[in-house]
């Protein structure tokens, strides 16, 4: 995995990685907490929590646009030092008693406008940090190192938050930030390919809608993940605490059934070291079908045993359609534009999201909690074969680091190069 050219990079990005996942997961706790402390209630909570999403919806493609023009790492600094100042600033305020229920809608707004400039960048440059036939291998072992993060960082700003305090997990996230930025800065940027400056950044994001809607499988999943994440966060966020007390015994299993989604993010990366299915789209898709089933496991409801063998089931599958899809985009998007292209699935990925959760209460009360769990499960289950019905979906293998279409002579292409089919990391 360590190749002449991936080695050095792709250890410090997945370093910084984990690093920033351990702190932001027991951050993102901590602040729903530092509302309710500064006296703030439920409704407050969503209000700092949307400032964090609506700058990184509004300013996603500038993001990728940006850092497709500039040094990527230096994008990616950036947005670090912004996230931890004002992460710094957030935990003084909460530290000190003097958080004010307009500062931390400012903080958090801030947060999420370094996080629009720097998914983008990040992600263009895992993905230019590998190369060869072990970068499906790498992205599986990135990816397992965020998601085992993520899980490790909740467990711990939790009992962080019960021990000291949300304003001292949020210093430890400002501190996070600091290091992970610290790393990034010793990025080697020597033999990447140079990038030329476009034609100005509305012309940059202009070109990289056409490097979208040029390729009928990459718009056609990034749409598929935008009503799938969409209805799955409504059914996640809304409906599964709600079922949870009142079948099925309250936090506690719920709590465990993430885990055991989570737990099942870490199983389909160690499974994607190993296995190297050729066709990774039509793999990658199949996989995003269990997606159905905790929302299907809540509208019964089932047992708690059941709903977290969904979880963790849901967990393994769609760990392997984001490798699958991590593989792809290295594969057919080309170098200079891959932030340009991750903003706009990370557009596509979002920006339906705060729609679906605010709506998830009235289409309760409109046709019951059971009729709208299914509905989730039924829509997860119509798109997911409707972008199957896509042939550079089915079509798109892999072969020795190179992308060929079935049944079609193969075609040498340097890497990164654009060619018929691949996707995104919805």
């Amino acid at each position: 995995m360590r190749t002449a050219r991936a080695g050095r990079n792709y250890t410090l990005l997945t370093a910084a990685a984990v690093i920033t996942g351990l702190g932001n997961s027991g951050a993102l706790i901590a602040a729903a907490f530092a509302v309710l402390a500064s006296g703030g209630d439920g409704t407050d909570v969503g209000l700092v929590a949307a400032a964090r999403t609506v700058p990184l919806v509004l300013f996603l493609l500038v993001g990728g646009a940006v850092a497709d023009r500039l040094p990527r790492h230096r994008v990616m600094v950036a947005a670090n030092a912004l996230n931890c100042a004002s992460q710094g600033v957030f935990a003084a305020l909460v530290i000190t008693g003097r958080a004010e229920l307009w500062q931390m809608v400012l903080l958090s707004a801030l947060g999420g406008t370094g996080h629009a400039f720097f998914a983008p960048a990040a992600e263009g440059m895992v993905l230019a940090s590998v190369r060869g036939e072990q970068a499906g291998r790498a992205f599986a072992v990135f990816r397992m190192g965020v998601n085992g993060a993520s899980i490790g960082g909740a467990a711990l700003g939790g009992a962080l938050i019960a021990a000291v305090g949300p304003g001292w997990v949020l210093a430890i996230d400002a501190a996070a930030f600091a290091v992970a930025g610290a790393l990034r800065a010793f990025l080697d940027l020597r033999g990447m390919s140079e990038r030329a400056p476009g034609g100005g950044l509305l012309g940059d994001l202009r070109d990289g809608w056409r490097e979208v809607a040029g390729r009928p499988w990459l718009w056609a999943v990034v749409l598929q993940f935008s009503v799938v994440n969409a209805v799955v966060a409504a059914a996640e966020a809304v409906y599964g605490p709600q079922v949870a007390e009142e079948h099925l015994g309250g936090a506690r299993p719920w709590g465990i059934a993430l885990a055991a989604y989570g737990a099942g993010t870490v199983l389909g990366g160690l499974l994607m070291t190993r296995w190297r299915p050729r066709r990774i789209l039509l793999t990658g898709v199949l996989c995003v079908f269990p997606l159905a089933l905790p929302s299907a496991a809540l509208a019964v409801p089932v047992s708690v045993g059941w709903l977290v063998a969904a979880m963790f089931m849901t967990g393994v599958t769609l760990e392997v359609f984001g490798v699958s899809w991590m593989l792809a985009l290295h594969q057919e998007v080309p170098e200079e534009k891959f932030s340009r292209v991750s903003a706009y699935d990370w557009l596509g990925s979002i920006a339906l999201v705060p729609l679906a959760t605010a709506a998830a209460g009235p289409v309760e009360g409109l046709a019951g909690r059971p009729a709208a769990l299914w509905g989730c499960s039924a829509l997860v289950v119509l798109l997911t074969a409707a972008v199957l019905c896509v042939p550079d979906v089915r079509n798109l293998a892999r072969r020795n680091g190179e992308v060929v279409a079935v049944g079609q002579p193969t075609v040498k292409e340097p890497s990164g190069g654009s060619g018929e089919g691949a996707a995104s990391l919805s």
